[in-house]
């Protein structure tokens, strides 16, 4: 079977190549098709996984490591594929600072998915994701296409346009909530049913079913069970027992809005800073001591990890060894794979077509909920109605994202304008204007989106 990994330069490629390598079945991934616009990223982690499966053959001599191409040329990766993992940035950390600066510099949330920053970089993203949907259509029509970019449910709605329910877009961050609760009320995620329902980076926990029963408010009537899990520390005890479900982590921006500008705008460097710091460090490295490759991004990854929404935490408060240490996207994806490749049933949380799940929203919108995957594809689960106030944001949210989706594939300013305006993080016309113009005097590939070059 053949994997293409678009974005193949990226710093987590190794991750879904680490668990490509823990694949055992007679029919798991045989040749991983690296793409990268980017020569030198790309060669960089090429030297990653050629020290991967060096590492997991010396472990395990009769399980041959899938074999690692890399190519610059987007027909070449797609020929042959059986699964196209998307994972691109359209204009680099180098636009996802520029996303979070012109935020903040109007005294507005810079985050790259949430708010203003997260506009921008649908903006200049769904033009590029449609594109490559066009190809995947005509060179590997079969394939399914797991969507890895961010904004992930904006940009698989964009992708569904071209190629159906064939798109699938992926998060870990809505499973990472259910994990946490029920592993803080002693329970197996995988015997549970899990009630969540919202969009990509806005969805609620709402309930988790063990043998019939909601074990959910047992966890939010226990202030120190509730206060020891991510969510206790982002949100308060105090405030989720208010609510009476678990948010999402991303919620934090719409819940603490002034404080998380207020966190960001007093630190040295936004996220994105960090990351563009870091990640320059680490592939010149690489660059300089091919040799160290595997152990220096065990470093890198790691010390990543341990900062993700640092902003959001109390200067002596860590993040747990357990979030630090434990499975991200890959695992849903490889899982997704299996399910499709193999009929090997799941059941997931994914980002998929409405298809009347979600009461209010249009059939045709990507929302994220959990979803029952076969070798035909995922199929959305019941779940519990959103309530006014979840409701209520979601419509707003979606709505700004079709909009954003609309001005992307339009080229048309006016109706970017409208989806920045529209935005609850965004309050003022006037600003949205000046957050456009800002976005397009410092990001070249956005601008290109409405000069039509």
């Amino acid at each position: 079977m053949r994997l293409t990994i678009l974005g193949g330069g990226g710093f987590r490629v190794p991750l879904v190549y680490g668990a490509v390598l823990a694949d055992r079945s007679d029919r798991r991934v045989t040749h991983v098709v690296l793409h990268d616009t980017d020569e030198t990223r790309l060669h960089a982690i090429g030297h990653v996984l050629a020290a991967q499966a060096g590492r997991h053959t010396a472990a395990d001599p009769g399980h041959r490591p899938p074999e690692v191409t890399m190519t610059t040329d987007l027909g070449t990766a797609l020929e042959g594929a059986h699964f196209v993992f998307s994972a691109i940035r359209v204009g680099g950390l180098p636009g996802r600072t520029a996303d979070e600066r012109v935020a903040l510099d109007l005294g507005l949330l810079g985050q790259e998915t949430t708010g203003a920053g997260g506009v921008s970089y649908g903006l200049r993203t769904v033009p590029v994701a449609v594109a490559v949907a066009e190809r995947v259509k005509a060179l590997a029509p079969d394939a399914w296409v797991v969507n890895f970019t961010n904004p992930a449910g904006l940009v698989t709605q964009a992708m569904q346009q071209v190629l159906g329910d064939r798109v699938v877009g992926i998060c870990d961050s809505a499973l990472g909530v259910a994990r946490r609760a029920a592993a803080a009320l002693g329970h197996d995620l995988a015997h549970a049913e899990i009630d969540y329902a919202g969009l990509n980076h806005l969805g609620w926990l709402q309930g988790l079913r063990v043998d019939g029963r909601d074990v959910l408010p047992d966890l939010l009537a226990d202030p120190d069970r509730l206060g020891s899990i991510e969510e206790g520390h982002l949100f308060g005890v105090d405030w989720l027992q208010t609510l009476g479900v678990l948010p999402n982590e991303y919620l934090h921006y719409y819940y603490f809005t002034r404080d998380a500008v207020a966190a960001i705008t007093s630190g040295t460097r936004t996220r994105g800073e960090f990351l563009l710091g870091q990640q320059a460090s680490f592939y010149a490295a690489l660059t300089d001591s091919p040799g160290e490759a595997l152990a220096t991004w065990d470093r890198v990854a790691r010390e990543r990890n341990a900062t993700y929404m640092q902003e959001n935490r109390a200067e002596d408060e860590s993040r747990s060894e357990q979030d630090i240490e434990g499975g991200g996207y890959e695992g849903v994806a490889l899982a997704l794979m299996a399910a499709i490749a193999r009929d090997e049933p799941a059941t997931l949380i994914l980002n998929v077509a409405s298809a009347g799940t979600l009461p209010g929203l249009p059939v045709d919108a990507v929302v994220e909920v959990p979803c029952r995957v076969t070798a035909a594809g995922p199929r959305p689960l019941p779940v519990s109605p959103l309530r006014g106030a979840e409701l209520g944001l979601t419509l707003q949210v979606k709505a700004v994202e079709e909009l954003t989706i609309r001005a992307a594939l339009d080229g048309d300013p006016r109706t970017a304008v409208e989806a920045l305006a529209l935005h609850p993080l965004v309050d003022s016309v006037t600003v949205a204007r000046r957050l456009l113009s800002g976005y397009r005097a410092r990001i070249p590939s956005l601008d290109r989106v409405f000069n039509g070059t």
